[in-house]
């Protein structure tokens, strides 16, 4: 029996520690800038202003740092020199870092492109901006270094809700021909997945969305820089709130929002996304349990995979790439992992189809699994193997072949069956 109370009083302790901060910092730029996302443009105005946000979670033994930037995609080689620059100022490790973006397509260019001009060669023939990526770099150092001074004790509650906002975006004609569009017999993950993170007494510190769609409410005729529907949605919640929201896209490689690539806000019924997710986050916030305390356990695994045949690779992505044994090329997938109490993390830097996040879900052992999308860089679509015999855009411009379903989620499925509850 001693034992037992000692065991039990050494538990409440660790878990005693938790603490948490969440930051908000504009990143919004001063001057014209080129656009990600559709062919090349620059542009012309703000609509709304783009934020990095970061949730900094520590339960005395690990700590992590959750951002979320309103940014379309970056190479990983842009964060493979943040985390470095980090490392060397503060000590914190890279694997201590998830640095996601919202996808949004209203949003500037941040760094070189990467497998990104390899992939869709035209876009990125033009000088990228140093001075605005110096920008990006700096402001999220400053705010992980205020997150983790920030630090109190918190604790957390975690839930899911759901969410008609997004479609199936891979419109099929009647030979088969499968282009963008919507699809609403498709598949579709929507899923919110909720971290909401209080102070010890109970009052409001922050809230994480994690929903799949792709950030191109917005189409590329739109020349101002914008947040996109993610960005309206995260703005909405935190007036409600008054806290920061993060939103943490998913696996949105075939998830359009269902109003997508208009000309403007108006045609695109950009409000409406307030209703059509916004108030089902608050909503599915409400509805969560009590919050506590959590303890955490991050990991990490590198999934090797066939490149396509022929294609390029840059060279600024060495660590990304790797021969077979008979001579073959292979893409290398870093994923990580973070256990969260009765919830589990994944993320990965990829656009992931739905299906294959819904599978891990439905194979995983813990309460919740929430896949984190376009994490730590990005190297283009992983699609289902049925979607490379379908064909279309996404197949088109990957840099992997029907294999890497098979070989991504097999891995994933395996390592997070073997995390501890």
């Amino acid at each position: 029996m001693r034992f037992l109370v000692c065991s039990l009083l050494i538990a409440a302790a660790a878990q005693a520690q938790f603490r948490a901060a969440v930051v908000k910092a504009d990143i919004t730029p001063t001057n014209s800038q080129w656009l990600m996302g559709y062919g090349a443009r620059q542009s012309t105005g703000i609509h709304d202003r783009i934020f990095h946000k970061v949730a900094a979670l520590d339960d005395g033994s690990t700590q992590v740092f959750l951002v979320a930037s309103d940014l379309c995609v970056f190479s990983p080689s842009v964060f493979d020199e943040f985390a470095a620059d980090l490392k060397k100022e503060t000590g914190i490790e890279a694997r201590q870092v998830w640095w996601t973006t919202t996808h949004t397509h209203s949003a500037p260019e941040v760094g070189p492109p990467g497998i990104y001009d390899v992939l869709l060669k035209g876009r990125s023939e033009h000088a990228w901006d140093r001075d605005y990526m110096a920008l990006v770099k700096s402001t999220l150092l400053s705010a992980i270094k205020q997150a983790r001074a920030d630090l109190k004790p918190a604790r957390i509650a975690l839930g899911a809700g759901m969410a008609r906002a997004n479609i199936n975006r891979r419109a099929r004609d009647l030979d088969g021909t499968i282009s963008l569009g919507l699809n609403p017999d498709g598949v579709a993950d929507r899923q919110i997945g909720l971290i909401r993170i209080e102070h010890a007494d109970g009052k409001p510190m922050g809230l994480i969305a994690n929903y799949a769609m792709h950030g191109t409410v917005l189409g590329g005729r739109w020349m101002q820089i914008s947040g996109d529907g993610p960005g309206i949605v995260a703005s909405y919640v935190e007036d409600k709130l008054g806290v920061p929201m993060l939103y943490i896209n998913g696996a949105a490689g075939n998830m359009a929002p269902i109003y997508t690539v208009q000309a403007d806000p108006k045609a695109a019924h950009m409000g409406e996304f307030r209703v059509l997710l916004g108030d089902k986050i608050l909503d599915a916030n409400r509805r969560m349990g009590e919050a506590g305390p959590a303890t955490m356990e991050l990991g990490e695994k590198w999934i090797e995979t066939p490149r396509k045949a022929g294609l390029g690779w840059p060279v600024e992505l060495p660590q990304y790439a790797a021969k077979s044994a008979s001579g073959a090329d292979l893409v290398r997938i870093p994923v990580r992992f973070l256990r969260l109490g009765d919830t589990v993390l994944w993320a990965a830097p990829v656009e992931l189809f739905c299906e294959i996040a819904i599978r891990v879900r439905n194979e995983s052992p813990f309460r919740h699994t929430f896949f984190f999308g376009y994490t730590n860089g990005w190297l283009g679509y992983l699609p289902t193997a049925v979607a490379f015999q379908e064909g279309g855009y996404e197949p088109r411009t990957s840099p992997f072949t029907p294999q890497v379903e098979k070989d991504f989620g097999d891995a994933v499925v395996t390592y997070i069956q073997g995390m501890r509850r």
